[in-house]
């Protein structure tokens, strides 16, 4: 009788853990319907279909489920061995800073994630990425790391994944075992996982794969209603059908060609097209380098970035112009904001985003 009583308490037991996370996953999904479909600042005024939303990444047209996903932010090489990337085409804004070795590495932000089935090569990440990061409330994708970024990446806010030790010396590696090396390039340029494996990840771990109300911002860039030519400035806006930013990223002499009959700047690596391994060209609306405050933090060449400051210096690119710039970042999760030299935060363009965050003293050049 005793065990009777037992398997039927176990069982009520089980019964409200289920129905406490129904519950939890039901509000999660509420708010993230009811933050997705808040309208992002400058969004256009046009009624959209039932269930349709703005994506605060491009201010596309996107499904509300679509919208209350969390993204993902995978660590990815410029090395040219590892070219091409899988799944970097998918990126909505991607951003691109110097490591040591005076190599770059690109931090891709994907929020339609969900039926990739290789995402990658992935690589490690350094403490300045995760400031970045949080922006966007993402599940942080990664191949280990550098002991530098040990005391934040351990916080309980921080959502990840990596395929190795956290921060190199030590750490865990949360969802290890859904990363996979293919054999058709050598280590380290063949780490991948996939969408099922984040999924499955997340779910082991609890990670949740809706926006968290508590740390999303459905106020990011701020979005023109309509196009943003840059006219409005005259004579400050200066041509910029060419951007060559091989002073800040001498390894990659990472560059842009506006095509004037896609209204994007076309993205080139070593000299040549940026393409994802399915042939996607990587193509933007925008364009934005930002110098930022740094410093070498040993003699292997570990650098620091200060992600937080009010007065930087930096340039917009869109429909073959350029302003320059400044920008502001206050908190973790608080959006980077970009301002025109009158104080007035800068409308972008409908579409992706590639966002250099450049040494101080580096400096684009363009025509």
């Amino acid at each position: 009788m005793k065990r009777r009583e037992k398997r039927g308490t176990d069982m009520e037991s089980g019964r409200r853990v289920r129905q406490k996370a129904g519950r939890r996953l039901l509000a999660g999904l509420c708010a993230a319907f009811l933050l997705a479909a808040a309208p992002a600042a400058g969004a256009r005024a046009e009624e959209l279909p039932a269930g349709y939303v703005r994506s605060i990444y491009t201010n596309e047209s996107v499904t509300a489920a679509q919208a209350g996903l969390r993204p993902i932010a995978v660590m990815m090489p410029t090395d040219r061995a590892a070219q091409p990337s899988y799944g970097i085409g998918h990126a909505k804004v991607l951003y691109e800073i110097m490591e040591e070795g005076e190599i770059s590495r690109q931090l891709a932000i994907i929020d339609d994630w969900q039926g990739l089935s290789r995402i990658g090569n992935i690589r490690s990440c350094r403490a300045y990425y995760l400031p970045i990061a949080t922006e966007w409330d993402p599940i942080l994708i990664h191949f280990g790391g550098v002991f530098y970024m040990r005391d934040r990446i351990s916080m309980p806010d921080i959502n990840n994944l990596s395929g190795t030790y956290e921060y190199g010396t030590g750490g865990s590696a949360p969802g290890a075992d859904k990363f996979f090396r293919t054999s058709d390039r050598k280590a380290p340029h063949n780490a991948y996982i996939s969408a099922a494996g984040i999924t499955e990840a997340c779910a082991q771990l609890g990670y949740s794969l809706t926006i968290r109300p508590g740390f999303y911002s459905g106020q990011h860039f701020l979005f023109a209603d309509g196009t943003n030519t840059l006219e409005q400035y005259g004579a400050s806006a200066a041509s910029a059908d060419v951007i060559d930013l091989s002073g800040i990223f001498p390894y990659t002499k990472t560059g842009f060609t506006y095509n004037p009959a896609t209204g994007l700047y076309d993205k080139t690596i070593h000299g040549g097209a940026h393409k994802d391994a399915d042939g996607t060209q990587l193509s933007f609306a925008n364009v934005i380098v930002q110098n930022t405050s740094w410093m070498s933090l040993d003699d292997k060449g570990y650098l620091a970035f200060v992600n937080y400051d009010t007065t930087q210096d930096g340039w917009y690119f869109t429909k073959g112009k350029c302003i320059h710039i400044t920008w502001q970042k206050t908190a973790d999760y608080s959006p980077t904001r970009y301002f025109d030299d009158a104080g007035n935060e800068i409308r972008m363009n409908q579409g992706r985003t590639y966002i250099a965050v450049a040494q101080a003293g580096r400096l684009p050049a363009f025509s």
